[in-house]
């Protein structure tokens, strides 16, 4: 049965607008008094209300009372909310002064989520990925990728990607998982860094391919995880298995986005080290460029350098990194709005980072208002799209689509 849905104020389609590059706010085409016309969870036609009725008067009428814009969900290309535990001890060593190390040393760190994540089993890890999704839906976020890492063992990276397909199962939002058992080189692991890359290769990659757990792999290069070395090994053999790739790349040092352009990763994630070397590169490839404006905000660091990659002709695209350690706030909405006010962000930019280039970044369709696309939706109670970024966040969504159902 068809379904119209409307009227909006205004409905932002976000159709049209190059994948790359700079973009300003008069290239973003509004359309007032706006109606979605929907059937089985796709867009059969988005246009004035008042036309769309009388040109199909048969549709159930979904009637939108008060002023409210329309936008397509929000995509989080990057995420980490299979888990468990928190670091809140992490966090309150960091403000008063700890460096990472000594918070590692401390015990502390991303070895304190895989120890708690480890003692989780697979149907608690379910529940409260769920929670964390739920909330990310009720704030405009309909696809969600989620990566594992937090196991880094065969059997437990086994158990956080099986509980991802559980909870995708079950869940409205869509999931899309990542394999990030390359994360670190385990404590308890007996072998050097390339062994146990390879360790993976032989024996976890196989398995997930089998059970078809994933089809992506991630990788966090940096100097106190994977080096660009073994990276590139890793990364090559994970592509001739047939894996889509990307890259926790440039977060404290660079190095990562050099290896994601050289494999071709869909995606180089983090770039907060980034200099004008590693954006010219990205920039110069089909790679998008994703900036975690929530991983600055809890570690207290820069933030990436995305005006200097818009100008450059880069595809920026923006995600929230939502995790127990570095970002564990996960408001998209919020952490992008902060952001663009310190990085001099258009709303087009940003409304573009946070849907269909994001979208880019895995490889889907999507983050537009367009026929034949499923009718991914949000609508914000305000008579201006400029008002959602105004609020820095704390406007929320007033109701969210998926496929078309509230």
């Amino acid at each position: 049965m068809k379904k119209l849905i409307g009227p909006f104020t205004q409905i932002l389609s976000l159709t049209g607008l190059p994948l790359k590059g700079a973009l300003q706010d008069e290239q973003l085409h509004i359309i007032p008094n706006g109606g979605v016309l929907v059937e089985r969870g796709l867009i059969l036609a988005i246009g004035n209300f008042n036309e769309l009725r009388k040109a199909t008067p048969s549709a159930h009428i979904e009637e939108i009372t008060g002023q409210q814009v329309l936008l397509p969900g929000f995509i989080d290309c990057h995420t980490h909310i299979c888990f468990a535990g928190n670091r809140a001890n992490d966090y309150a060593m960091r403000i008063a002064g700890k460096t990472y190390l000594e918070i590692a040393k401390a015990g502390g760190g991303i070895w304190d989520t895989v120890t708690q994540t480890r003692a989780a089993d697979e149907v608690s890890l379910v529940a409260s990925l769920l929670q964390r999704a739920n909330r990310h839906l009720a704030e405009g976020v309909t696809t969600i990728e989620v990566k594992s890492g937090y196991g880094l063992s065969l059997d437990e990276e086994l158990k956080q990607l099986r509980a991802i397909k559980a909870a995708s199962a079950q869940a409205e939002v869509k999931l899309i998982p990542a394999c990030l058992a390359a994360h670190m080189v385990p404590k308890d692991f007996i072998g050097s860094q390339a062994e146990y890359l390879q360790h993976l290769v032989n024996h976890l990659l196989p398995i997930i391919k089998q059970e078809n757990l994933s089809n992506r792999v991630d990788i966090f290069i940096e100097q106190s995880a994977i080096n660009t070395e073994n990276a590139l090994i890793y990364l090559n053999k994970a592509k001739q298995m047939g894996f889509d790739i990307t890259v926790h790349a440039d977060q404290f040092t660079t190095g990562g986005s050099a290896v994601a352009v050289q494999t071709g990763a869909l995606s180089a994630d983090h770039l907060e080290a980034s200099g004008d070397h590693e954006i010219e590169l990205l920039a110069d490839s089909d790679i998008v460029a994703v900036t975690l404006p929530g991983a600055s905000m809890g570690l207290g660091m820069p933030y990436a350098p995305a005006r200097k990659l818009l100008n450059a002709g880069a595809c920026l695209a923006i995600a929230s990194d939502w995790n127990p350690g570095s970002a564990p706030m996960g408001d998209l909405l919020m952490q992008a709005a902060v952001m663009s006010a310190a990085e001099k962000l258009s709303a087009a930019e940003v409304f573009a980072g946070l849907t269909f280039r994001a979208a880019s970044a895995l490889k889907i369709e999507g983050g537009i208002l367009a026929p034949g696309l499923p009718a991914d939706m949000q609508a914000y109670p305000c008579a201006d799209y400029r008002e959602i970024l105004y609020y820095q966040g704390k406007l929320k969504p007033s109701q969210v689509w998926v496929g078309g159902e509230i």
